[in-house]
């Protein structure tokens, strides 16, 4: 196993492994029985762990580990160690042993994977081709429209609810939707509606690609909650990350669960099917770049909710010029700023006080918003230095800092003390029972807690029965 001599860098672990580090062994060989399972793991490991896993696959028999770290160059000792660490966390390797051999399950999937062979329709069951009945499958270009309008969908409800224009809202997705954006804390019940939280701005900076396992783990936490068998679901997600984009599959060996995803998956924009009680679906875009590179969802410009690099410009004077027509990022613009005009592929805007107390309101930060700007930075930006102007910056942190400089409390407010000895009595009983949340001497008058006054009113009226 040969490794380049140059010292490698940190990994960046796909979203997925550690939610499967969690899960105990016997969930993950029930999992591996599954040769696309074993494939689509193999693709989210990085490259250093999936080539241990090659050097074993055809192995008879088990190696010692002294026999396999011989392969690997000292400085990178601490990559390979960490290799070992998280294949043995996934239980594709044995743990505490002197010895290396791959979990017999995953071992034996994978070779199946690999050179082919098995009944099982691991990879899904192609549904017989139509003939004369006047049906056909969707196209890839069915697809990714279908995929980008659900996807789109979920994304504008989103940005939409930090707004408060009404005229432009988008359609709102599925109930199921909107029960896992709130779940997820991506979105938070605010006077009886949902609107776009922290979190949920710091998820549209994410690349398409996080966006939809982030919504995916979420969903996988869910599993138990809806009594879902979740070895199942995770079986169907791989099995789709496998599929042939534009072929339709039957839904026959589908067990309970996988059927009950269907709708779910439709909703998310995953799985197309020509209506609900089909037979067969057609896997989107979405679906089979999950365990790969490639990007989810199509790059047209102005046609995707994918990243668009390069395309807001900042001046100093806080004047926004954002050279796109996508209405996604319109919209996500228009949460921290008042937007003046819109042309065909430009809009004009501004960062103002109100526009940013705006977007604090609505759980944005100071920093999520500065991170949205480097982000998206026109390169011309990008040849200044710093990238965007210190004074917006500051300004922006500056408006946040005046919204957290006050905060409220409920409580009560007791004056009117007969003397200074009683005042000073109260307010050292209230201050023993940690109740006191501002005083003032001269005054003769401090403010406490709610929950503590009926105490302090019960001292009171002690006193003066007393």
């Amino acid at each position: 196993m040969a490794v380049d001599d140059t010292v490698p860098q940190v990994k960046k672990e796909h979203v997925l492994l550690p939610f499967l580090q969690t899960l105990n062994q016997t969930t993950l060989t029930s999992l591996y029985k599954r040769p696309s399972s074993c494939l689509s793991i193999f693709r989210l490991l990085s490259s250093l762990e999936r080539q241990i896993i090659l050097n074993l696959l055809w192995l008879e028999s088990a190696i010692t580990t002294s026999t396999l770290a011989a392969w690997v160059i000292r400085e990178a000792k601490p990559l390979y160690d960490d290799a070992l660490s998280t294949l043995s966390r996934l239980h594709v390797l044995p743990t505490g042993s002197g010895k290396l051999a791959l979990n017999p399950t995953f071992k034996a999937a994978f070779r199946q994977a690999i050179a082919g062979g098995g009944s099982g329709g691991s990879f899904g069951v192609p549904a017989a081709e139509h003939k004369d009945d006047g049906r056909s499958g969707a196209n890839t270009t069915v697809l990714d429209e279908y995929a980008l309008e659900r996807w789109e969908t979920i994304l504008h409800y989103m940005v939409s609810s930090g707004t408060d224009d009404r005229t432009r809202r988008p359609p709102e997705p599925s109930p199921g939707v909107r029960f896992l954006l709130k779940t997820s804390g991506l979105m938070q019940e605010v006077y009886g509606s949902l609107r776009i939280s922290s979190v949920g701005f710091q998820f549209l900076l994410y690349s398409p690609h996080e966006q939809l396992w982030h919504l995916l783990l979420q969903y996988l936490h869910l599993a138990d909650q809806r009594r879902m068998d979740l070895v199942d679901v995770l079986s169907f997600l791989f099995m789709l990350s496998t599929m042939e984009l534009g072929r339709e599959y039957s839904v026959q060996n589908l067990t309970k669960t996988q059927s009950a995803m269907l709708e779910d998956l439709r909703d998310y924009g995953l799985i197309w099917q020509r209506k609900q009680s089909s037979r067969r679906f057609s896997p989107t875009r979405l679906s089979t770049t999950l365990t790969s590179s490639s990007p989810p969802l199509p790059t047209k410009t102005g046609d995707s909710s994918g990243p668009q690099e390069g395309f807001i410009i900042l001046e100093t004077n806080y004047r926004i010029y954002a050279y796109t027509d996508n209405p996604l990022q319109t919209a996500v613009l228009n949460l921290f700023t008042s937007l003046k005009y819109r042309f065909p592929n430009l809009v004009v805007g501004s960062i103002t006080r109100e526009s940013v107390k705006k977007a604090l309101m609505n759980g944005i930060t100071a920093d999520q918003i500065i991170s949205y700007l480097f982000t998206h930075a026109h390169p011309n930006m990008r040849k200044n230095n710093p990238l965007l102007p210190v004074t917006v910056q500051d300004q922006i942190r500056l408006w946040e800092l005046e919204k957290n400089r006050l905060k409220s409390r409920e409580g009560y407010l007791y004056t009117d003390f007969a003397s200074q000895a009683d005042y000073e009595l109260v307010l050292k009983y209230a201050k023993e029972l940690d109740i006191v949340l501002w005083e003032n001497a001269a005054k003769r008058c401090f403010f406490g807690t709610l929950e503590g006054h009926p105490i302090i009113k019960s001292f009171i009226e002690r006193r003066s029965t007393g």
